[in-house]
Protein backbone atom coordinates (compact mmCIF):
# COMPACT_ATOMS: atom_id res chain seq x y z
CA UNK A 1 0.00 0.00 0.00
CA UNK A 2 3.09 2.47 0.79
CA UNK A 3 6.24 2.48 -1.33
CA UNK A 4 9.55 4.67 -1.39
CA UNK A 5 10.77 4.82 -4.95
CA UNK A 6 13.74 7.11 -5.88
CA UNK A 7 12.39 9.03 -8.96
CA UNK A 8 11.31 12.11 -10.93
CA UNK A 9 7.51 13.02 -9.72
CA UNK A 10 6.78 14.41 -12.77
CA UNK A 11 7.18 10.68 -14.54
CA UNK A 12 5.35 9.02 -12.23
CA UNK A 13 1.89 7.77 -13.80
CA UNK A 14 -0.02 7.58 -10.16
CA UNK A 15 -4.21 9.16 -10.53
CA UNK A 16 -2.26 12.54 -8.24
CA UNK A 17 1.22 13.61 -7.63
CA UNK A 18 1.76 16.19 -4.73
CA UNK A 19 3.09 18.78 -5.37
CA UNK A 20 5.43 20.87 -2.48
CA UNK A 21 3.96 24.47 -3.73
CA UNK A 22 4.55 27.57 -2.55
CA UNK A 23 1.42 29.53 -1.13
CA UNK A 24 1.12 31.38 -4.52
CA UNK A 25 0.29 28.33 -6.15
CA UNK A 26 2.06 30.10 -9.33
CA UNK A 27 5.41 27.67 -9.12
CA UNK A 28 8.93 27.94 -8.14
CA UNK A 29 11.77 26.06 -7.46
CA UNK A 30 12.55 22.51 -6.78
CA UNK A 31 9.62 20.27 -7.12
CA UNK A 32 7.11 22.91 -8.00
CA UNK A 33 9.23 24.38 -10.35
CA UNK A 34 9.98 20.92 -12.19
CA UNK A 35 5.70 20.18 -11.47
CA UNK A 36 5.29 23.81 -13.18
CA UNK A 37 7.68 22.84 -16.29
CA UNK A 38 6.68 19.35 -16.90
CA UNK A 39 2.72 20.60 -17.01
CA UNK A 40 2.87 23.03 -19.19
CA UNK A 41 1.02 26.35 -19.14
CA UNK A 42 -2.53 24.60 -18.78
CA UNK A 43 -1.22 24.70 -14.88
CA UNK A 44 -0.02 27.91 -14.02
CA UNK A 45 -3.42 28.78 -15.98
CA UNK A 46 -5.67 26.94 -13.79
CA UNK A 47 -3.68 28.03 -10.54
CA UNK A 48 -4.23 31.23 -11.61
CA UNK A 49 -7.68 30.52 -12.05
CA UNK A 50 -7.84 28.68 -8.08
CA UNK A 51 -5.99 32.01 -6.85
CA UNK A 52 -9.07 33.93 -8.57
CA UNK A 53 -11.49 32.26 -7.68
CA UNK A 54 -10.89 30.32 -4.44
CA UNK A 55 -7.58 31.83 -2.53
CA UNK A 56 -6.86 35.45 -3.22
CA UNK A 57 -4.47 35.41 -0.54
CA UNK A 58 -3.18 32.13 -1.90
CA UNK A 59 -2.73 28.81 -0.13
CA UNK A 60 -2.34 28.45 3.91
CA UNK A 61 0.67 26.08 5.04
CA UNK A 62 -0.37 22.74 5.83
CA UNK A 63 -3.94 22.51 3.18
CA UNK A 64 -4.12 21.25 -0.34
CA UNK A 65 -5.94 22.08 -3.19
CA UNK A 66 -6.28 20.08 -6.63
CA UNK A 67 -6.15 21.27 -10.18
CA UNK A 68 -5.67 19.13 -13.55
CA UNK A 69 -2.27 17.67 -14.23
CA UNK A 70 -1.92 19.60 -17.55
CA UNK A 71 0.51 17.02 -19.86
CA UNK A 72 2.17 15.28 -16.80
CA UNK A 73 1.00 11.42 -17.01
CA UNK A 74 -1.18 11.83 -13.85
CA UNK A 75 -4.74 12.75 -13.86
CA UNK A 76 -4.20 15.32 -10.98
CA UNK A 77 -2.13 17.36 -8.90
CA UNK A 78 -2.41 18.10 -5.52
CA UNK A 79 -0.88 20.99 -4.21
CA UNK A 80 0.26 21.41 -0.75
CA UNK A 81 1.96 24.05 1.30
CA UNK A 82 4.96 22.63 3.91
CA UNK A 83 6.51 24.18 7.18
CA UNK A 84 9.45 26.31 6.55
CA UNK A 85 11.12 25.35 9.44
CA UNK A 86 12.61 28.26 10.70
CA UNK A 87 9.37 29.73 10.74
CA UNK A 88 8.11 27.27 13.64
CA UNK A 89 9.75 26.56 17.44
CA UNK A 90 9.21 23.15 16.24
CA UNK A 91 9.84 22.93 12.51
CA UNK A 92 6.11 22.93 11.90
CA UNK A 93 5.59 19.38 12.90
CA UNK A 94 1.61 19.66 12.93
CA UNK A 95 1.76 21.59 9.58
CA UNK A 96 3.95 19.09 7.94
CA UNK A 97 1.74 16.43 9.37
CA UNK A 98 -1.20 18.33 7.98
CA UNK A 99 0.10 19.15 4.46
CA UNK A 100 0.43 15.00 3.97
CA UNK A 101 -3.40 14.24 5.58
CA UNK A 102 -4.65 17.30 3.92
CA UNK A 103 -3.02 15.77 0.43
CA UNK A 104 -4.36 12.28 1.06
CA UNK A 105 -8.55 13.98 2.41
CA UNK A 106 -8.03 16.06 -1.28
CA UNK A 107 -7.02 12.58 -3.41
CA UNK A 108 -9.71 10.86 -1.61
CA UNK A 109 -12.19 13.88 -2.64
CA UNK A 110 -11.29 13.41 -6.47
CA UNK A 111 -11.36 9.34 -6.52
CA UNK A 112 -7.85 8.91 -6.55
CA UNK A 113 -6.71 5.39 -5.98
CA UNK A 114 -2.95 6.17 -6.11
CA UNK A 115 -1.33 8.92 -5.01
CA UNK A 116 2.66 9.92 -5.00
CA UNK A 117 4.20 12.72 -2.69
CA UNK A 118 7.63 14.45 -2.74
CA UNK A 119 9.51 14.89 0.19
CA UNK A 120 7.62 18.13 1.45
CA UNK A 121 9.37 20.53 2.89
CA UNK A 122 13.28 18.88 2.84
CA UNK A 123 14.19 21.50 0.19
CA UNK A 124 14.73 25.06 0.35
CA UNK A 125 12.18 24.85 3.35
CA UNK A 126 14.79 23.42 5.33
CA UNK A 127 13.64 20.07 6.97
CA UNK A 128 15.91 17.47 7.44
CA UNK A 129 14.41 14.37 5.35
CA UNK A 130 15.60 12.35 8.29
CA UNK A 131 13.48 14.11 10.79
CA UNK A 132 10.85 14.87 7.92
CA UNK A 133 10.14 11.33 6.72
CA UNK A 134 8.57 10.01 10.06
CA UNK A 135 6.19 12.32 10.09
CA UNK A 136 5.04 11.77 6.20
CA UNK A 137 5.03 8.27 6.79
CA UNK A 138 2.74 8.38 9.91
CA UNK A 139 0.32 11.32 8.64
CA UNK A 140 -0.13 8.49 5.77
CA UNK A 141 -0.61 5.98 7.37
CA UNK A 142 -3.16 7.84 9.34
CA UNK A 143 -5.12 9.34 7.05
CA UNK A 144 -5.44 5.89 4.97
CA UNK A 145 -8.71 5.11 6.86
CA UNK A 146 -10.44 8.51 6.05
CA UNK A 147 -9.34 7.64 2.43
CA UNK A 148 -10.53 4.17 1.71
CA UNK A 149 -10.28 4.76 -2.12
CA UNK A 150 -6.78 5.23 -2.24
CA UNK A 151 -4.79 2.24 -2.50
CA UNK A 152 -1.35 2.89 -3.39
CA UNK A 153 0.81 5.71 -1.78
CA UNK A 154 4.39 6.14 -3.19
CA UNK A 155 6.93 8.96 -1.96
CA UNK A 156 9.02 9.66 -4.59
CA UNK A 157 12.33 10.95 -3.56
CA UNK A 158 14.60 12.94 -5.68
CA UNK A 159 18.42 11.88 -4.05
CA UNK A 160 20.02 9.33 -2.24
CA UNK A 161 19.81 11.06 1.44
CA UNK A 162 15.48 11.60 1.17
CA UNK A 163 15.06 8.25 -0.39
CA UNK A 164 17.53 6.40 2.58
CA UNK A 165 15.66 8.96 5.06
CA UNK A 166 12.11 7.64 3.32
CA UNK A 167 12.76 4.24 3.22
CA UNK A 168 13.73 4.02 6.79
CA UNK A 169 10.71 5.17 8.08
CA UNK A 170 8.49 3.03 5.72
CA UNK A 171 10.69 -0.01 7.66
CA UNK A 172 9.80 1.74 10.64
CA UNK A 173 13.06 2.58 11.56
Amino acid sequence: MIDVVRGDITAISADAIVNAAQSSLLGGGGVDGAIHAAAGPSLVAECHEVRRRDLPDGLPPGEAVVTGAGDLPARFVIHTVGPKFWEYSDGGVHVLARSHASSMAAAHAVGATSVAFPAISCGVYGWDPVNAAPIAMRAVRESLPQAPGVRAVTFVLFNDEAFDAFRQALDGG
